[in-house]
C-alpha cells in the first residue's frame, strides 16, 4: 500500500509538473518573443527613418545610389548585437556582413512588394560562415524610398533571437531542475504520509490476523482522537465482543456435548431393560396373534436402530470430547475390505446390487482395523442403499506413502456443491427418500472423524443421477503427512 501511494503520488506529480512546466514555458516564450517583437519593430522603425533621412540627404551628384545603399548595409552590420539588413537594389541585393540573404523569407518579400507598410514575420537567421550556422530570429520588411521620388527599394531588418533563446534555455533548465527537486520532495512527503497513515492500518491487519487465529487477547494501541484512533478502538471492541461471544459458544458447546454424553449413558440402563423385555416378546411372537407378532417385530427393529443411534451418539461425544484414541497395528487393507464386503453381501443381494472388488492384492499400513471396518461398513451400506440396483465397484490402491480405497455406486448421486455436506451430522440428500437401512444419520460423520483420527482423508464426489464415489486415503505410517492419493477422487470413466 505505501508503494502504491508513493507511485500514485509520483505519477500525479509528474503529470502536474509536466503540464505546469509546459504552460509556464509557453507563457514565458510568448512574453519574451512578444517583447522582442515589440522592441524589434520600434528599433526597425527608427532605423528606417534614419536611413531614409540619410538617403535623401545624400548628394547624388558625388555618390551613386548603389554606393549609398551598400554603405547603409555595411553600417547596419557594424552593430552585431542589434540587427542586420538586406537591401534590394535595382540590380542586386546589398547584405550586411555576417549573414546570408537566405535569412529573408520569400513570403515577406511578396508582402513588401504588395504594400507600403512594415511587415514582421519569424525567420531563420542564416549566418554566412563555415560551418553553416542557423538560429531563430525576426525579419521586418519595409520600403526605402529613393531620393529622386523614383520607385523605392525593399529593405529587410534581420533581428537574431540568440539572447532570447538563451534566456528560454536557462528558464527551461531551471524548470526541469525545480521539477526534479519538487518530485523528490513530493515523493518523500508521500512516503512520510503513507507511513504515518498505513502504520496503524498495518497494525490493525496484524491484530485482525491474530484475532482470526484465535488470539482474542490481542489489542491495538489507541493514540489520539482521530479516525485512526477510532479504528483502533473499534478493533479492540470487536475483539472483546468476539472473545465474549466465542466464550459463550464454547460454554454452550461443552454443555451440549456433556448433555449428549450424559443422556446417552443414562439411556443405556432403561434401554437394556427394554431390550430384555423385547427379546422375550420377540422369542414368543409365534404364539401371538398376527397383529401382536408384527408389533413385536417392529419394536425389535426400532430397538436395534435406537441402540445403534445411542452407540453412534456415544462415539460422537467421545470425538467431541477429544477422548477418541487409536489402537494402531499393521494390517493389510485388502482382507479388511474383502471381509466387510462379504458381511454386506446379503444386504446387497436383497437390494439387487452386485459388489465388485478391483485393484491390488496387498496394501499394508498402520491402522485401527475396528475403525477402518466401521468406515467401510458405512460407505458400503450407503452405496448399496443409494445404488439403484447398479453394481458397486470397490477399488484398492497403494503407493510408497499411503493406501487407499474407493467405493463407487451408479445411483442417484448428489450435486457437486454437496460434496462436503454429506459428512454433516444427520444430513440427508433427499429427506423424502425412504431409507432401506435403519441408519442414524451419523455414519458418514463418524467415518470422517475416524479418517481424521488416522491423519487420513475421506472425500466424496457425486453427480445427480450418475452416482457417487467416496475416497478413503490412509498413511502407511502415522508419521507420514499425506500429499497425494494413489487413487483419484473423480471416477476414471468421468474424468
Amino acid at each position: 500500500m505505501p508503494l502504491r501511494v508513493i507511485a500514485l503520488t509520483v505519477a500525479g506529480s509528474v503529470l502536474v509538473l509536466l503540464l505546469g512546466g509546459l504552460l509556464l514555458m509557453r507563457q514565458a516564450s510568448s512574453g519574451v518573443l512578444a517583447g522582442k517583437r515589440t522592441s524589434a519593430v520600434a528599433e526597425a522603425s527608427t532605423a528606417l527613418e534614419r536611413m531614409q533621412v540619410q538617403l535623401r540627404s545624400s548628394d547624388m551628384r558625388s555618390t551613386s545610389v548603389y554606393e549609398r545603399l551598400n554603405k547603409l548595409a555595411d553600417e547596419a552590420g557594424a552593430q552585431p548585437s542589434q540587427y542586420r539588413v538586406v537591401i534590394q537594389g535595382p540590380v542586386s541585393r546589398f547584405v550586411s556582413p555576417g549573414i546570408s540573404e537566405e535569412s529573408v523569407p520569400d513570403s515577406l518579400v511578396q508582402e513588401v512588394a504588395r504594400g507600403d507598410g512594415m511587415y514582421v514575420t519569424p525567420t531563420t537567421v542564416v549566418w554566412a560562415q563555415i560551418p553553416r550556422r542557423e538560429e531563430p530570429g525576426l525579419a521586418i520588411g519595409a520600403m526605402l524610398q529613393a531620393p529622386s521620388g523614383q520607385e523605392g527599394y525593399p529593405i529587410y531588418f534581420i533581428f537574431p533571437e540568440s539572447h532570447e533563446a538563451q534566456t528560454l534555455s536557462v528558464l527551461r533548465r531551471a524548470i526541469a531542475s525545480t521539477s526534479v527537486v519538487l518530485l523528490l520532495a513530493l515523493g518523500g512527503i508521500a512516503w512520510l504520509v503513507s507511513r504515518e497513515v498505513m502504520g496503524p492500518v498495518r497494525e490493525a491487519s496484524i491484530a485482525a490476523s491474530k484475532i482470526a487465529s484465535g488470539d482474542f487477547e490481542e489489542r491495538m494501541r489507541v493514540r489520539g482522537t482521530d479516525d485512526l484512533a477510532s479504528l483502533a478502538t473499534s478493533m479492540n471492541d470487536m475483539a472483546a465482543e468476539l472473545s465474549h461471544q466465542i466464550g459463550q459458544l464454547e460454554d454452550l458447546s461443552r454443555v451440549q456435548q456433556r448433555f449428549v454424553s450424559d443422556v446417552s449413558h443414562e439411556l443405556r440402563t432403561p434401554l437394556t431393560t427394554v431390550r430384555m423385555a423385547a427379546d422375550l416378546l420377540h422369542e414368543g411372537r409365534y404364539e401371538m396373534d398376527p397383529f401382536a407378532a408384527r408389533s413385536t417385530e417392529l419394536m425389535q427393529e426400532e430397538l436395534d436402530r435406537f441402540e445403534a443411534m445411542l452407540a453412534d451418539l456415544l462415539e460422537i461425544s467421545r470425538f467431541d470430547a477429544g477422548a477418541a484414541v487409536l489402537s494402531l497395528a499393521e494390517h493389510d487393507l485388502v482382507p479388511v475390505v474383502r471381509r466387510e464386503m462379504e458381511a454386506q453381501q446379503a444386504f446387497a443381494e436383497r437390494l439387487g446390487c452386485r459388489l465388485e472388488l478391483h485393484g491390488i492384492d496387498s496394501a499394508v499400513a498402520m491402522m485401527d482395523d475396528r475403525r477402518i471396518t466401521r468406515i467401510l461398513r458405512n460407505l458400503l451400506t450407503n452405496a448399496i442403499e443409494h445404488g439403484e440396483r447398479q453394481p458397486i465397484i470397490v477399488t484398492v490402491g497403494a503407493d510408497e506413502q499411503s493406501v487407499a480405497v474407493t467405493v463407487r455406486d451408479h445411483g442417484i448421486g448428489f450435486a457437486p456443491h454437496l460434496a462436503d455436506q454429506v459428512f454433516l451430522r444427520f444430513w440427508r440428500a433427499d429427506p423424502s427418500r425412504t431409507r432401506a437401512v435403519g441408519g442414524t444419520g451419523l455414519g458418514l460423520a463418524i467415518s470422517l472423524e475416524d479418517a481424521n483420527l488416522h491423519r487420513g482423508w475421506l472425500r466424496a464426489w457425486g453427480r445427480p443421477h450418475r452416482g457417487a464415489q467416496f475416497l478413503l486415503v490412509l498413511p502407511r505410517d502415522e508419521k507420514v503427512t499425506l500429499t497425494d492419493s494413489p487413487l483419484p477422487l473423480v471416477p476414471r470413466e468421468r474424468s
